[in-house]
């Protein structure tokens, strides 16, 4: 009987680890202002988060020109980095979390539609990004719902897909989880509402990052 539930674990970024959907929200529309392209409600934004930018584009600015589209990436980059002062930290008990993972030699991974600069500053801020043994971002594979980040990270540690757990805040975390038949784990305080993620089968609910390690000692339990 293995000791551990999991040999790796994925997480999502924003919204899981990270309190970050406050910042993207306000962000995104600013950056839409500036373009000059109709401003986006804020549940609308959260409904796009962890999407890819193309996929961005077609769910909130379909028809946009691209000198538009051009000129809300850059808006939206300057505004999340250095304009917009909403706080992103990471949630409280994420980096014990990490850490206790760690000590018992779980690798963990991320799963991200930041792209691969949006991630490493994020890592540099927070100070976290040297507890992950790999990571994909969304300018290095496709998208989520998408299965290939998923796919990459399975592949590059050399783990088996049902030695795996995916865990995520949007139903785009835990369609991507499944299409690659990976387990995988819902949290109910980011962007997407539990019902969303429901038609998606995940495992169970957290409700705080800091519960995950309880969860993993009973899920243990209960399987083996």
């Amino acid at each position: 009987m293995s000791s551990k539930p999991f040999d790796l674990i994925i997480f999502d970024w924003d919204g899981t680890l990270i309190d970050s959907v406050r910042r993207i929200v306000s962000s995104m529309q600013a950056a839409a202002r500036h373009a000059e392209l109709p401003v986006p409600s804020d549940a609308d934004v959260r409904g796009i988060i962890g999407l890819s930018l193309p996929a961005v584009y077609e769910r909130l600015f379909k028809g946009a020109s691209q000198q538009s589209l051009d000129a809300l990436k850059e808006e939206y980059r300057r505004q999340f980095v250095e304009t917009d002062a909403t706080p992103a930290p990471l949630f409280d008990g994420a980096k014990e979390v990490l850490e206790h993972l760690r000590n018992q030699d779980v690798r963990l991974a991320v799963a991200t539609g930041k792209a691969r600069y949006g991630l490493e500053r994020s890592w540099n801020e927070v100070g976290v990004g040297h507890l992950f043994d790999a990571s994909r971002c969304s300018d290095e594979a496709e998208g989520k719902p998408h299965p290939q980040m998923v796919l990459d990270l399975l592949a590059h540690t050399k783990t088996p897909a049902h030695r795996a757990l995916v865990i995520g805040d949007t139903a785009w975390d835990m369609e991507m989880a499944k299409r690659a038949d990976v387990a995988r784990l819902g949290v109910t305080y980011g962007a997407h509402a539990w019902e969303e993620l429901l038609p998606h089968e995940p495992l169970d609910a957290l409700h705080k990052i800091s519960d995950l390690q309880t969860w993993l000692a009973a899920h243990l339990s209960r399987n083996g």
